[in-house]
């Protein structure tokens, strides 16, 4: 019993003792156990051991996530506007030696499509859906509050470049980005619709739908690109591909890269250098009625077209070349020479980078793809147009007007755009432009070429594909799937299909079934070698204020897998297949929230006013710092009643932009120059609204410009806006004029809106020092609407 009752403190003390090692030894354990889990709760992985020494410790680091070796950089080359017979390789009357260099070493598509337009086919390109199902239904200019067509691409439907950056790719996008609406291309974004979020890691791109090729509005990443001019955007560009290209090999020569390199030619403006013009001086002066013919057997020579193909006829708009007058043949001529100029001239850039992935090593095992956003472009219309915002403005070029710009036509203070008629012979054999869901709107060239992973050379393949399908391609060229989420959100699935069962198998079966087009109420429906089309209300893309009844629309049947070049309607012989189509068309057009349609385009061109601004009258500016703002996102005056205010401690001897918006297209300034205050108005055809003060007083002087529309003038026609103009110094008017003609839609589609300086073009001609920066002390300008 005694030693009983000794025993137990030692038992509770060994207990105790162990209790308390044991305690201790779960407590490290625990620690480092609560550690990792705190490392793995808050995204951070620990493989490693942690004690309370470096010795006992064990280091881990984690791997860097890379892409599958031997995975492909990719490369996709995408131009402007250019129609499908107007690369060489295609039958063009072009020279485009390296586009038709990757096709003899690749492969030609001669059935890919687009969706007819710039905005819907680059989002569709990057994200591999239709369209519609990512807000990009028609341009982000013409953006309505509906699923289809909101230019807000969902976070659902993440681009490639999202895809293969989670896989360790690094990622490149220059020139053109105009998927993101312009009322968000400032300085505070929102960036989640900008190429960084899209997957980019780095971006020198203009944000507009085009770009003055000698001064180009540029951004670095979102940041506005310093003032400068260029000796050719395209030269611009390939430059920096170049230099990022052999950077990224330089620091890790097996680490794949993705490029989206996208032109602005051949959009207006037209601009080459002048050695490039020269070239092609006579060249095309058997007009566009012999070029078409000359182009389809060229085209059937080169077997990219089928032996039976018959010309589409000439549309009963375009005047027969032999019906032109001397001075039209004159002009026109002209206008192509300029085209052509600018497409050999982007051809010899896309060859400068081609030649240095071949030095570098790098060519055989890059995918390259060159191809455009949608057919040849009719928007000059029926005379061309040396300003390309007439059309924007629902306004026909008067022909003596491009007739003075002649001896300047392609050169850095022309802004031009070719006849409708040679986007008729670009687009050879078919019928149609831009925005038209007929062949000649959306059928493209399509190069591809990547010698390890493409056994043939030199072929042609007749598959059916759509621009979607590129997206998919990709992720199989790098051996990936489509994630289910992204950022644990679920994406949707791709609508498009991979083309790479097409690569080494030239009789490979369509794997794509069908494909809807949509576009500004024009519609159409292929499936199984059919299509069904309509050109809504018989608009021409230069008649942007015209309007119909959907259901009145005609309808049109093609036999495509035999009738190439969609030239003999069969509606009337196959009621039943037209029909067919026709539902097919209703059920996918609303799987792809192709509905409301809606074709008043000026009143959609215009309406991100009110969804920006709403009912805000005042807008304050100050300065330095409003500069590089997009037109849109400027104060919305045009049409409206208003005025623009500032106060000022002159001194004597200020000059400068106080406040611009606009360029040489187009645009309002005001201005101080030989201690005078000016207001111009730049309209169209040289036409400047301009008014002046007397010498400026010293000191504190407010300075207003006053406009007040004429709503006597509205008549419901479409013609443009018109007021009275007032200029006061210090409250008293110094000057005042009728202003009889002013923009109905917008100044340009590139230029901004600038505080202090006049970037980009010059809106008025009469500044000294681009870009005319004012060198007072300004503080801020305001602008009310007063209507």
């Amino acid at each position: 019993m005694k030693h009983i009752i000794y025993s137990i403190p030692i038992l509770i003390l060994v207990f105790f003792t162990t209790s308390c090692q044991q305690s201790k030894t779960e407590s490290n354990s625990k620690t480092t156990g609560e550690v990792s889990k705190s490392f793995k709760k808050y995204g951070q992985e620990f493989k490693g051991k942690i004690s309370k020494t470096y010795e006992e410790s064990k280091e881990w680091w984690p791997k860097k996530k890379r892409p599958k070796k031997g995975s492909p950089n990719v490369l996709i080359l995408l131009l402007d506007d250019v129609g499908f017979a107007q690369v060489g390789c295609f039958g063009g009357l072009i020279d485009t030696p390296n586009i038709d260099k990757l096709a003899g070493d690749g492969l030609r598509y001669n059935n890919f499509h687009t969706t007819a337009l710039c905005s819907p086919s680059r989002a569709t390109l990057m994200a591999g859906r239709n369209p519609h199902m990512i807000g990009l239904g028609s341009h982000a200019l013409t953006a309505m509050g509906f699923p289809g067509y909101n230019a807000i691409v969902p976070s659902s439907a993440k681009s490639v470049a999202n895809y293969l950056k989670e896989e360790g790719y690094v990622n490149y996008a220059l020139g053109k980005w105009d998927h993101t609406p312009l009322y968000e291309v400032s300085q505070i974004g929102p960036f989640n619709r900008w190429p960084s979020d899209e997957g980019f890691d780095h971006g020198y791109n203009f944000m507009a739908a085009d770009v003055h090729q000698f001064v180009p509005v540029m951004w670095n990443d979102h940041t506005p690109e310093p003032y400068r001019k260029s000796k050719h955007l395209d030269a611009d560009l390939a430059d920096r591909a170049i230099d990022w290209i052999t950077g990224h090999k330089s620091l890790d020569s097996d680490l794949p890269f993705m490029m989206l390199w996208a032109s602005g030619s051949m959009h207006s403006p037209h601009h080459a250098p002048d050695d490039y013009i020269a070239k092609y001086k006579g060249k095309f002066d058997m007009g566009w009625d012999v070029a078409r013919e000359q182009i389809l057997a060229r085209q059937k020579k080169l077997g990219i077209v089928p032996k039976n193909t018959v010309l589409t006829e000439r549309i009963d708009n375009i005047k027969a070349w032999e019906d032109c007058s001397a001075d039209e043949r004159k002009m026109y001529a002209r206008q192509m020479e300029v085209f052509a100029a600018q497409m050999e001239h982007v051809d010899y850039q896309i060859g400068r980078i081609v030649k240095t992935l071949e030095r570098i090593g790098e060519l055989d095992n890059t995918l390259i793809f060159v191809t455009a956003d949608n057919g040849a472009s009719g928007e000059g219309g029926l005379s061309g147009t040396f300003n390309e915002t007439y059309v924007l403005n629902g306004l026909q070029t008067p022909f003596e007007a491009n007739m003075r710009n002649y001896d300047n036509w392609g050169q850095a203070d022309s802004y031009p755009h070719y006849h409708a008629g040679w986007a008729m012979a670009g687009n050879t054999p078919f019928k149609y432009f831009k925005q038209s869901e007929h062949r000649g709107g959306q059928a493209d060239h399509l190069v591809v070429h990547w010698p390890a992973g493409i056994n043939a050379k030199g072929e042609i393949r007749n598959q059916y594909h759509h621009i979607s399908d590129i997206a998919p391609t990709i992720m199989e060229a790098a051996s990936l799937k489509l994630p289910k989420e992204y950022h644990g959100i679920p994406q949707q699935p791709f609508t498009g299909v991979s083309m790479n069962y097409s690569f080494n198998n030239t009789n490979a079966p369509n794997a794509k079934k069908n494909q809807y087009y949509e576009m500004f109420g024009n519609r159409a429906i292929w499936a199984d070698g059919w299509k069904a089309v309509t050109l809504h209300a018989k608009r021409m893309p230069w008649d942007i204020n015209v309007r119909g009844d959907f259901e009145k629309d005609d309808w049109e049947l093609y036999h495509v897998a035999e009738d190439f070049s969609e030239n003999e309607n069969l509606a009337t012989a196959y009621p039943e297949k037209l029909e067919e189509l026709k539902k097919l068309f209703e059920k996918v057009a609303w799987d792809n929230n192709v509905y409301p349609m809606y074709d008043d385009m000026l009143a959609r061109l215009n309406a991100v006013n009110y969804v920006l601004f709403g009912d805000q009258k005042e807008f304050t500016y100050y300065a330095p710092g409003a500069i590089r703002i997009a037109e849109k996102a400027s104060a919305p005056v045009k049409g409206r009643s208003h005025k623009i205010e500032t106060t000022i401690n002159l001194k004597g001897g200020e000059e400068g932009v106080i406040v611009a918006c606009g360029g040489m297209t187009g645009g309002y300034s005001m201005y101080i120059k030989d201690d005078t205050l000016h207001f111009d108005y730049n309209f169209l055809d040289g036409v400047h609204h301009h008014l002046t003060s007397g010498k400026l007083p010293k000191g504190k002087t407010h300075l207003k410009f006053n406009f007040t529309l004429d709503k006597s003038a509205i008549d419901g026609t479409l013609k443009p806006w018109s007021g009275d103009g007032e200029l006061f110094v210090n409250n008293e008017k110094v000057d005042s004029k009728y202003f009889d003609a002013m923009h109905i839609s917008t100044y340009s589609l590139a230029e901004t809106f600038d505080v202090g300086a006049d970037y980009g073009t010059q809106v008025d001609p009469n500044y000294e020092g681009d870009p005319f920066k004012f060198t007072g002390e300004l503080d801020r300008v305001t602008i009310t609407l007063t209507d």
